[in-house]
């Protein structure tokens, strides 16, 4: 183990990253993710073949009529639809990556992961429409599963057949899920719009599983981060397609759109810091690319701040944030050395940052969040990260997989927590009118302008 991931001169995760105000933060509007999908998924939708499993497009049109009422709110429906797509991206990308390793352990775990989040997906649907549509939904989303891990499998055992057989399925349940999502919508989705929305998803996974094999880590990276951001705005586009358009008018409220900018960024943080503290735990070779997809992260985070509260308090975060980082990926460098002594400074370095991140944005929200209950979430949240690389370098990796999927849940609560901190501290520039105002001072943050 080299003493990169404490030292850290090139790949490290840096404390002084140049504070982007807001820009890179800003939250893509539904009408684009869907209408634009198509043009990132050139050469991932193949020519239609005939289906060969259930249901067709007759069957999913059917599901329109079937519809329960929702026990969700609108807002929270589509809240827990972009966390869930989001997290299924880095899933999929986690497990195909685990199969282009020759690591079947790691990818077993990872396919679990995956059952668990189909299996959640398949439960929000069917909350919010009915256990017809959730029948229908689920073989169809795991089948996709499946066909992504056929094309790692194909792509690592370097076998075209494989995967030319698996484009094939990954086609069919394109198709099939975009009739899905269409007929869902009762005519407010269209067909071709949803292919295309599909068939970008599937691109992005495709491309960070193929320059992954090629040892291009920093274009896997990138489209990682892609896929899960396309995947997130996927959720808030397909909801307000899903959802009655009196319902779905919340989706454009500044106050829902804070909480989704939070959720994106939080959870694409404890997905991305996972990934690079068992790069760093391993000494892998696509560290560096790792925390350079932490660093990117950081700073949108940063500038996310800096929109709600002001240059200098974007500052004071950065530096917080990425000192934070710097630690978590410290302690997985010691737990690869067995240095026990580096393991307890760490870990006391890590307390006194959740200390001090809970007293800055208690002070920043002018007192909207308790400090203690903060602390006690971080401190939580701290945890949870080590005991999935604790787990990873012991190679239990279902334990690693459970943690990390734990931390991404609790990471969810934690974003509602600000949101309506960070809501109360700034409510008096939200404003009353909709979404083509402009949203005044938090337009970067909530409208991608």
């Amino acid at each position: 183990m080299t003493s990169r991931p404490e030292d850290g001169p090139s790949g490290r995760p840096r404390s002084r990253l140049a504070v982007i105000a807001g820009s890179a933060v800003a939250v893509a509007l539904a009408a684009g993710c869907i209408a634009g999908a198509g043009e990132d998924a050139a050469g991932t939708g193949a020519a239609a073949v005939q289906a060969t499993a259930p249901p067709s497009a007759r069957a999913a049109a059917g599901i329109a009529t079937a519809l329960a009422p929702a026990p969700l709110t609108p807002a929270e429906l589509a809240l827990q639809l972009q966390a869930l797509l989001g997290q299924h991206s880095m899933l999929a990308a986690d497990m195909m990556r685990g199969r282009l390793r020759n690591d079947p352990d790691l990818a077993q775990a990872a396919d679990a992961a995956l059952g668990k989040n189909t299996e959640a997906m398949g439960n929000l649907v069917g909350s919010a429409f009915g256990s017809q549509a959730e029948q229908a939904f689920t073989p169809l989303w795991s089948g996709h599963v499946t066909a992504l891990f056929n094309y790692s499998r194909g792509v690592a055992e370097r076998n075209e057949g494989v995967t030319a057989q698996a484009m094939v399925s990954i086609s069919r349940f394109e198709n099939q899920l975009a009739d899905f999502f269409a007929a869902a919508s009762q005519g407010r989705l269209s067909k071709a719009a949803a292919v295309s929305a599909v068939t970008a998803h599937v691109s992005h996974l495709l491309e960070q599983c193929d320059a992954y094999a090629a040892e291009e880590y920093a274009r896997s990276d990138a489209a990682y981060r892609r896929g899960y951001a396309h995947s997130f705005e996927l959720g808030r586009a397909l909801a307000s397609t899903l959802l009655p358009p009196a319902d779905a008018k919340v989706l454009a409220t500044p106050a829902w759109r804070l909480r989704s900018a939070l959720n994106k960024l939080l959870g694409e943080h404890v997905q991305l810091v996972v990934a690079a503290m068992r790069a760093g735990a391993t000494d892998a070779p696509d560290f560096g690319a790792a925390a350079a997809a932490v660093n990117g992260n950081t700073t949108d985070l940063a500038g996310a701040i800096g929109v709600l509260f002001g240059r200098k308090a974007a500052t004071s975060f950065q530096q917080l944030w990425a000192d934070h980082i710097d630690l978590l990926v410290a302690y997985a460098a010691a737990i690869a050395k067995g240095d026990g002594a580096a393991r307890t400074r760490i870990g006391t370095g890590l307390r006194a940052f959740e200390t001090t991140l809970a007293g800055f944005l208690h002070g920043a929200t002018s007192d909207k969040v308790s400090a203690a209950a903060l602390a006690k979430a971080l401190q939580s949240h701290d945890t949870m990260l080590r005991q999935q690389t604790d787990a990873f370098v012991a190679k239990e990796y279902t334990a690693a997989h459970d943690a990390a999927y734990a931390t991404y849940q609790e990471m969810y609560a934690l974003s509602d927590r600000l949101a309506q901190a960070f809501g109360q501290a700034v409510a008096k520039r939200l404003p009353v009118g909709p979404a083509d105002t402009g949203r005044g001072g938090m337009a970067a943050v909530v409208g991608g302008r």
